[in-house]
């Protein structure tokens, strides 16, 4: 099994910055792609960014030059450090282990429980 344990939600002010931090843990032998996804109320679930094994980034245009993304493969862990927060912002934070190999070789989409984040004065 894999788990996934988020942390660093909470209520900041807007203008304000966050550091969500994501590890993964359990018979994981690699991980293809790690990312942060978030759901606002009566909002789909969207991609807010993912990082791949060698780095590649990826981001929602909305969080462009505000989000930063980062990953240390050794210890399966994944940070997302918001800046410039907006009230829009405001939503649970998921995380997300895409392709997960595991050590007996089978392949899962691995989900957090999610971390809230509320921007507001």
């Amino acid at each position: 099994q894999v788990q996934l344990a988020e942390s660093g939600g909470g209520l900041v002010q807007p203008g304000g910055s966050l550091r969500l931090s994501c590890a993964a843990s359990g018979s994981i032998f690699s991980i293809y792609s790690m990312g942060w996804y978030r759901q606002a109320p009566e909002k789909q679930r969207e991609l807010v960014a993912a990082i791949s094994k060698i780095g590649n980034t990826n981001y929602a245009d909305s969080v462009k030059g505000r989000f930063t993304i980062s990953r240390d493969n050794a210890k399966n862990t994944v940070h997302l450090q918001m800046d410039s927060l907006k009230p829009e912002d405001t939503a649970v934070y998921y995380c997300n282990a895409d392709r997960v190999v595991t050590t007996t070789l089978h392949t899962l989409d691995v989900w957090g429980q999610g971390t809230l984040v509320t921007v507001s004065s």
